[in-house]
């Protein structure tokens, strides 16, 4: 009787335990069910799908008239899914001979026990619609744009590169890398448990979105003008670099923007110039392809020297401190406190009136009228010329200026100041400041960048720009043509001088740092027609052995570009 009762409470708890697990495994399928049913929906769904990528094509940079500067080109993908290699010896064979591969690394690739593996990217089209035909058993040939430059090395610190994800390294192809990338699509197919696409089941396709063309204010022929003056007085003067810049200077756009030594757009990794017998190590490698890239128009700064000239004589007039009409004396040196400062003359210009001292280049001239002016007005003029800023053109990078505080001023610091040295700025900002003393007094944005638009040429966003107006009085604008003007005609621009135009400009020569080293920048800055400025340019050459004035090598190289880039332009003779 004892053993009866026992065993119908023990099989009573058993039952109870039973009911328990089978209510809780209920309320656990009920929970997963309802609550997480669409988390363990998405776990199948990701079992049983696999996602392909498709490229969008990269956004077209075009010049101002529609030359196609940065383009794509149709490239393979080629991958391998483990689980759908039937032959993988074979396939390991075949994909080596084709893509020139090392067979054993591919046979590991494909061992891999991935959704997918990719085997490699860039392969040219001929070579993957070979694979394809193939028609191997786990091997996948998805289509892929590369980036590709028609022109090579043309304007290559401008336009930049892109990496291996096609997205922007360096110039305006990383500026502009929101615009220009588009949005990629995909392919989703389904596979069984093992990871077999089923046949008979439709691809799900998400078509990709083309970016947009960026077209820009250069002009692939003005730009092809100015990088073969470039080269030809690089060559010429076995320079460490040139630099030339033009640019229309009542809107800011950037006509052509170049650094030679250039390189080609197509091969970014490797070096434009002779490598040294030793092999380079990875950090050497680096350190010379970054100075490779840097545009030094916009990311290096320069003692601008004589070129300079042109603010400190904008800001003593337009401040009242000096006249055309006063007249200075030159002995070949001014001192200031316990410095002893030569004029370029040593035996000096003697007597000259303001308009000869700028006509001289005449460094005593410019330190009397810096003095006059003195170092808290330089300084405010600095700031309202925007000297002190950047010129915010759409490139990144950009160096600002490398200035005196303002109260480390003293008078040797003004005097050295007032014509060009001990201090630097980059081309772009030298160029720019100019544009605005010469254009009436407006402080332009330099840019590229004009509109972007899609494949049918319709304009889809264009770009502003900030203008300041009442840098200058256009009077003292009116002045500074007419006194830049004088400086080609009768002063030591005379080579800057072009047949049948009116050119205003300055030429500039100064000695880079450290002092000893008797290194030298010859620059020059010419705008025309002198009356009414349409374009200003800018040229800069580092290093040049020989001869290195800035009248003597560096304005016969705008005048070259002039002479092609006026009538191009349609600017009549006067």
């Amino acid at each position: 009787m004892k053993n009866k009762t026992y065993n119908k409470k023990k099989m009573l708890v058993v039952f109870s335990i039973a009911v328990v697990l089978i209510v809780s495994l209920m309320a656990r399928l009920f929970y997963l069910m309802v609550f997480d049913a669409e988390h363990y929906q998405k776990l199948a769904k990701d079992l049983h799908e696999r996602e392909r990528k498709i490229k969008a094509a990269r956004g077209e940079i075009l010049d101002r008239n529609g030359v196609v500067l940065a383009a794509n080109k149709t490239v393979c993908t080629i991958s391998v899914i483990h689980s759908q290699v039937t032959e993988p010896e074979k396939v390991a064979r075949i994909l080596a001979e084709e893509l020139e591969m090392d067979e054993s690394k591919i046979a590991e690739k494909i061992q891999k026990v991935t959704s997918m593996e990719k085997i490699r990217t860039n392969v040219e089209k001929e070579t993957g619609d070979r694979i394809r035909d193939y028609d191997l058993d786990g091997v996948k040939v998805d289509e892929d744009f590369k980036r590709y430059y028609p022109y090579r090395d043309l304007a290559s610190r401008v336009l930049g590169f892109t990496g291996g994800d096609n997205q922007g390294i360096i110039g305006l192809e990383v500026k502009y890398e929101e615009y220009l990338k588009g949005i990629n699509g995909t392919i989703l197919t389904v596979t069984d448990a093992r990871g077999i696409e089923l046949e008979g089941v439709a691809e799900d396709r998400i078509e990709p979105v083309a970016g947009g063309n960026l077209r820009i204010s250069m002009d692939y022929n003005i730009q092809s003008f100015c990088q073969q003056a470039a080269e030809k007085v690089l060559e010429e003067k076995q320079a460490d670099s040139v630099s030339v810049l033009l640019m229309n200077p009542q809107n800011g756009e950037i006509l052509a923007m170049v650094n030679v030594p250039e390189f080609n757009l197509n091969t970014p990794y490797e070096l434009n110039t002779e490598v040294a017998e030793e092999p380079l190590s990875d950090v050497e490698l680096q350190e010379r392809l970054n100075r490779m890239w840097r545009n030094e128009c916009i990311n290096d700064t320069y003692e601008p020297g004589s070129t300079f000239k042109i603010i400190t004589s904008s800001a003593c007039l337009e401040e009242g401190v000096v006249s055309l009409s006063d007249t200075f004396s030159c002995p070949g040196y001014r001192v200031v406190e316990d410095r002893r400062i030569r004029c370029h003359k040593v035996g000096g210009h003697g007597q000259e009136t303001f308009i000869q001292g700028i006509q001289n280049s005449c460094n005593p001239v410019f330190i009397d009228i810096g003095l006059r002016l003195g170092a808290d007005r330089f300084y405010e003029y600095f700031k309202q010329f925007g000297l002190l800023g950047l010129t915010n053109v759409d490139l990144p990078g950009e160096a600002g200026t490398i200035m005196h505080k303002k109260e480390d001023i003293g008078l040797v610091e003004l005097a050295t100041m007032s014509f060009g040295q001990s201090f630097q700025i980059t081309p772009i900002q030298m160029a720019t400041t100019v544009s605005s003393l010469v254009n009436g007094g407006k402080r332009v944005t330099p840019h590229f960048g004009i509109s972007i638009e899609d494949g049918e040429g319709t304009v889809l966003e264009q770009f502003q720009y900030e203008e300041k107006k009442g840098i200058v009085s256009e009077k003292t604008s009116e002045t500074m043509r007419m006194l830049l003007k004088s400086v080609v005609e009768e002063g030591s621009g005379r080579n800057g001088a072009v047949e049948g135009y009116s050119v205003g400009g300055k030429t500039a020569t100064s000695q880079t740092l450290p002092r000893s080293a008797n290194k030298y920048i010859s620059s020059f800055i010419g705008f025309a027609p002198a009356e009414n400025p349409q374009v200003l340019g800018i040229v800069v050459i580092r290093n040049p052995q020989g001869v290195y004035y800035g009248g003597t090598i560096a304005a016969p190289v705008l005048r070259s570009i002039y002479d092609n880039v006026l009538p191009y332009l349609g600017i009549e003779k006067s």
